[in-house]
């Protein structure tokens, strides 16, 4: 369950930091993917940066309870992309799904870990 926990949260921050960078220097693959500066894409990057943030935060703390809270989000969330961009092949869209699936399965272990706690 701490290696699944570790590598959620760097998988976040390996990926935010870089998609955030972007969306700040408005590059040309940020725009490509999702699209022109607008003020709705300045509140997705709040949100990847507060991500990101609570990510590196969580690293430290290392606390499965609100490690937990923040995986579930995501994972709703991205698993709701598809249907809120209408297509799949979107590379956000695919991505999210990938991470989502990865954060449920840290989710899932810590799940488990917190039911093994509480049955010993």
């Amino acid at each position: 369950m701490d290696l699944m926990i570790t590598l959620s949260l760097l998988l976040n921050i390996a990926v935010l930091v870089p998609v955030c960078v972007g969306l700040l220097a408005n590059a040309k693959w940020a725009v490509d993917v999702y699209g022109d500066a607008t003020p709705a894409r300045g509140i997705l990057l709040a949100v990847y940066i507060a991500i990101g943030s609570i990510s590196l935060l969580l690293l430290v703390l290392h606390d499965p309870k609100p490690t937990a809270a923040l995986l579930l989000v995501q994972v709703i969330y991205k698993v709701l992309t598809p249907l809120t961009v209408g297509k799949l092949t979107n590379p956000v869209v695919i991505s999210n799904l990938c991470i989502a699936a990865f954060h449920a399965v840290t989710l899932f272990l810590i799940w488990h870990g917190a039911h093994a706690k509480l049955a010993s």
